[in-house]
């Protein structure tokens, strides 16, 4: 089985409007929640095989915070442009591409097309991955070639606003 963690970046600052948009940092809702669904990864015991994440400053810094709570090494953090404005027939591309003994991966990027690829690949389809949000995606394969069209099936949901009281 395979499985796609779709982790879409948490809330960054627009307080600098003439900052390039890769350069974006968090802002200190998005420092908060990184680290908090990070938590919620460790409780259900989720540490991916490999984890790739846009190239922009808000991405990486997620994804470091994320991993240091799931005790993923930052080092081993990949990073990869197609995460950042491409396509989703390259994000898919960039899928069928990994190695088959990698059983799961996490990809850290951004919307629409998060959201679109979840769309794609899924069995349910959903609105819109909030900020942090992480969508958690299972296929019946032991080959990423066969990850296509509504070939995954959306086990898990979670966000930082569903927790709130």
């Amino acid at each position: 089985m395979k499985k796609i963690y779709l982790v879409r970046h948490a809330k960054s600052s627009w307080k600098d409007p003439l900052l390039d948009d890769v350069e974006r940092p968090l802002n200190n809702r998005g420092k908060r929640d990184a680290p908090f669904m990070g938590n919620i990864l460790k409780q259900l015991e989720i540490i991916p095989d490999k984890v790739i994440t846009s190239p922009a400053k808000r991405a990486k810094k997620t994804a470091k915070m994320i991993c240091r709570e799931i005790n993923y090494p930052s080092a081993e953090i990949r990073t990869s442009r197609i995460l950042y404005e491409h396509s989703i027939d390259e994000v898919i591309e960039l899928l069928q591409n990994t190695d088959d003994d990698i059983n799961s991966i996490m990809l850290v990027g951004h919307n629409p097309t998060l959201t679109s690829l979840n769309n794609y690949l899924s069995d349910i389809r959903i609105d819109n991955i909030p900020t942090c949000g992480i969508v958690f995606l299972e296929f019946r394969t032991d080959v990423w070639k066969d990850v296509g069209i509504e070939t995954g099936k959306l086990v898990k949901f979670e966000y930082p606003k569903k927790y709130l009281i």
